[in-house]
């Protein structure tokens, strides 16, 4: 399983979409971390690609907010 792509971001257009998926992704990584302390079965490669998207979703929400300051 590759890293996931910022080109793959494309589909979120709005501010609310992208806050609505990096909720998701941090819950699912909180969900990650919840199955590492209770040993249960898991990737860890998931940790990695987890983290990446949330660190992309959020540059993909500040760049958006500044074009919204800049627009209007």
């Amino acid at each position: 399983m590759s890293l996931p792509n910022y080109k793959d971001l494309n589909s979120l257009t709005n501010i609310a979409e992208i806050e609505k998926e990096i909720f998701l992704s941090q819950k699912f990584l909180f969900d990650l971390r919840m199955k590492k302390a209770t040993n249960q079965a898991l990737k860890p490669h998931f940790f990695i690609h987890t983290k990446r998207r949330i660190a992309q979703l959020k540059f993909s929400q500040t760049i958006g907010e500044v074009n919204n300051t800049l627009t209007s």
